[in-house]
């Protein structure tokens, strides 16, 4: 195993694909191996969980060329990000917009900061798929046929997965995080649910609520091995 030396650091030397764009035309890009039967990796469904982004680069950065065995989606939602919002350029939380069997319409309220109860309203979409992105990475899931998917997520701390898997002892044991089935709150359309009815192993890794630096101390390295496929 050979880490890229820290001053190498700097960019993503690995080749990216572009797999879809957003609603404002932005790529949508992919880093690492595309063949079938590839796992995936993937962070900032949410465009305000910047950190995700930050900690899946430093790991991506990390890894030497021929040493990439994941796929891996830097920022599934480059809109929101670029906005600082939660949904997509359209207000839809696009982790409510897979097309899972428990999909429904509505408003999605999440917290508009951890210090009030006040929330901010946005759409499931007006059918499930209904977004650009929300397509676009069924079709990368479609043509990788991942045996398993990561979702880097935050700020809950935990790793969430509807059934305990291989994939989710690993992290458990490496991030020390607990461990649960759901979140204490209702959801529908989300992307592990979505995966699972498809036959495919998703565990969502919520990243406790930290600094960007402190994301890429504690998960960079545990990212970059997973990404090697040596977690």
């Amino acid at each position: 195993m050979t880490d890229v030396p820290l001053p190498e650091r700097g960019t993503v030397r690995h080749p990216a694909e572009r797999f879809g764009e957003t609603r404002a035309g932005v790529p949508l890009e992919v880093f690492g191996p595309l063949a079938r039967g590839t796992p995936l990796v993937l962070a900032a469904t949410h465009g305000n969980e910047s950190e995700t982004t930050v900690a899946l680069s430093a790991a991506l950065r990390t890894v030497a060329a021929g040493e990439l065995r994941c796929a891996a989606v830097l920022t599934l939602n480059p809109d929101g990000v670029l906005l600082g919002t939660r949904g997509n350029g359209a207000g839809v939380d696009i982790n409510r917009n897979f097309p899972a069997s428990d999909w429904q319409d509505g408003i999605v309220r999440s917290r508009w900061s951890s210090r009030t109860s006040q929330v901010v309203e946005l759409s499931r979409g007006a059918t499930p798929a209904s977004e650009p992105e929300t397509r676009a990475l069924i079709g990368l899931v479609d043509r990788l046929a991942p045996p398993w998917i990561l979702s880097v997520h935050a700020p809950i701390g935990a790793l969430l997965e509807p059934a305990p898997s291989a994939l989710g002892d690993a992290l458990a044991a490496r991030t020390g995080l607990p461990r649960l089935a759901r979140v204490n709150y209702p959801t529908s359309g989300v992307l592990d649910a979505w995966a699972t009815e498809r036959g495919i192993t998703c565990v969502t890794l919520e990243l406790p609520r930290i600094t960007h630096d402190e994301a890429v101390v504690r998960y960079a390295p545990i990212l970059a091995d997973l990404l090697r496929d040596r977690l």
